[in-house]
């Protein structure tokens, strides 16, 4: 019996530390081949051979700035580059009828309206974060929100390196999320960010939002439950940005052949 054809998964933003850590994944991904990747119109990686950027013998796939043939050559696209491309790569997934892992965080509205629309045709899997530790510390955060109630206050701490260039990250603003689910209620009711001066008492149900960012620090999450005479902490580190890469392969293996719609991480792993 022949073996199946590999997916064949292309890379936008192949050049930048994640892109590259992506590159990685699918070569080294059994099953999986490279089907290109993209770059800036300015970065020092256009025109070189995809594959070099995980070490590997030239593939003959030259990064470009011009995403129209990869996407037209690849079973799926993975796309960890900047929030104004995500519209863009949504748009491309759809008209070439391709699932897309879209993992970019601060997206605005506008934009985020225009991932639902492209959703509305092909399979796009749009994770706050692709770490498998970080979904199933979600979806305990939801369940442990229900079952604990608003007599616990709710406080969650994102720790990020210097480079990250969205706050609160994509995946404090899901912890909060999880949270206001868990509790039935919309977030941008109850969250709380940026406290300082005389702020007064804390209103029952808050859910506080902090930021700390700095040099090489660590990616921690850290969601607490503080109540009366007890706290519970529930932490996730990330030591390597590998997680991330793994996390987006095995979405991107897991969107082929799925109809149009906008998944989460909780749906690759079966956690919804």
């Amino acid at each position: 019996m022949s073996n199946p054809l590999p997916i064949i998964i292309g890379i936008v933003g192949c050049g930048g530390r994640l892109g590259r850590l992506l590159v990685q994944e699918v070569v080294h991904t059994e099953g999986c081949a490279l089907g290109g990747g993209t770059g800036r119109a300015d970065s020092t990686v256009i025109g070189r051979d995809v594959a070099e950027l995980a070490g590997r013998a030239p593939a003959g796939l030259a990064v470009t700035a011009d995403g129209k043939a990869m996407f037209a050559a690849c079973d799926v696209v993975i796309d960890f580059s900047v929030a104004s491309v995500a519209p863009l790569s949504a748009e491309a997934a759809a008209r070439h009828a391709i699932p897309l892992v879209l993992g970019t965080t601060g997206i605005g509205n506008e934009d985020q309206a225009t991932v639902a629309a492209a959703a509305a045709k092909t399979a796009i899997v749009q994770p706050a974060n692709t770490s498998l530790g970080m979904n199933v510390v979600l979806a305990l955060a939801e369940r442990a929100t229900r079952a604990l109630g608003t007599d616990y206050d709710i406080e969650i701490l994102g720790q990020q390196h210097r480079h990250k260039v969205d706050a609160p990250s994509g995946a404090t603003l899901a912890l909060a999320r999880a949270t206001a689910t868990g509790r039935d209620v919309a977030l941008d009711q109850v969250e709380q960010r940026g406290r300082h001066g005389e702020i007064g008492k804390r209103p029952k149900g808050a859910i506080g939002l902090a930021t700390v960012s700095g040099g090489d620090l660590s990616v921690i999450h850290t969601l607490i439950f503080a109540g009366a005479g007890e706290r519970l902490e529930v932490t996730h580190r990330g030591s390597t940005r590998a997680i991330y890469p793994k996390g987006a392969v095995a979405a991107a293996r897991w969107a082929i052949g799925r109809p149009p719609g906008l998944y989460s991480m909780a749906d690759v792993l079966d956690l919804a």
